[in-house]
């Protein structure tokens, strides 16, 4: 029953958006690898960059109502150290200004779609307790 209502909130999109998401990074860090021989932060930015959606999946699965916010909220905070490695990629020359405001852009999506999510989720949260 838990899982029902959980699919129910979590929309598709957060969960297409966050794969794209994934893959961009994915493509991102073989880029930084391979291409500028950066080894440390493209491996920071690997990690937060996949681990969104990760959390997005285990949310499906989450065994209570609590559980499933709290992995919409690691799934935000995971985009928040995702935007900070970009920002730092870029003001370190690590990737040219088109490609920052693309793939960017796609994190402010994210962020605004679990902010949105996690508000929704903690204000009926908050109306069932009362």
């Amino acid at each position: 029953m838990q899982s029902a209502i959980n699919r129910g909130v979590m929309n598709n999109i957060a969960k297409d958006k966050s794969e794209a998401f994934a893959l961009r990074i994915v493509n991102l860090y073989k880029y930084l690898e391979s291409e500028c021989k950066e080894f440390v932060m493209s491996k920071q930015i690997l990690r937060s960059g996949t681990s969104i959606g990760a959390n997005l999946a285990e949310a499906e699965c989450a065994v209570s109502r609590k559980d499933f916010i709290a992995k919409i909220y690691i799934a935000l905070k995971e985009c928040s150290e995702t935007r900070f490695w970009l920002r730092l990629l870029y003001k370190s020359d690590y990737i040219d200004q088109k490609a920052f405001d693309s793939i960017y852009q796609d994190s402010e999506e994210l962020v605004r779609i679990l902010s949105a999510t996690s508000k929704t989720l903690t204000k009926g949260r908050q109306n069932n307790d009362e």
